[in-house]
């Protein structure tokens, strides 16, 4: 129960930090910050606290429920998700031909390659969760 508290305070101290760092925007005018950028620091020091906090938890959580369940499982599962993203890169393509440029610079074929993985191993897990929810769904008529 402290746990909760402590986040509760830390939670309530980063919401009034938050709150006058835009107040001090607000009140700076909008030409000034697009100007300047005057009170945006503030502002990003906030969310760059909350993100560590938030991807230390999600770790702290996430092994905490790793060592205390079937790891055997676990294992198995991310094995098989990196087994996909092996399989979306060997498929993927690094040709750059008729791609828009980026910023006046045409794509690189290594980041050609990397979006074709991200679009392949998107497909393969969309293919696999539409296959999970039919099949689920034969079984319960089955049944």
């Amino acid at each position: 129960m402290a746990l909760h508290k402590i986040l509760k305070i830390v939670a309530l101290l980063l919401s009034l930090v938050g709150i006058y760092f835009f107040v001090t925007i607000f009140v700076k005018g909008d030409e000034v910050v697009e100007a300047t950028g005057a009170g945006v620091d503030g502002y990003l020091y906030v969310a760059y606290v909350i993100l560590a906090l938030v991807i230390a938890f999600v770790l702290v959580f996430v092994l905490k429920g790793i060592f205390s369940g079937n790891i055997k499982r676990t294992l198995l599962s991310v094995g098989l998700f990196l087994l996909i993203g092996v399989i979306a890169y060997v498929l993927a393509d690094s040709s750059i031909d008729g791609l828009p440029m980026v910023d006046s610079k045409p794509i690189t074929a290594s980041g050609s390659k990397w979006v074709g993985t991200g679009l392949y191993a998107f497909y393969i897990l969309g293919a696999l969760a539409i296959g999970a929810m039919i099949l689920s769904g034969i079984k319960k008529v089955t049944k």
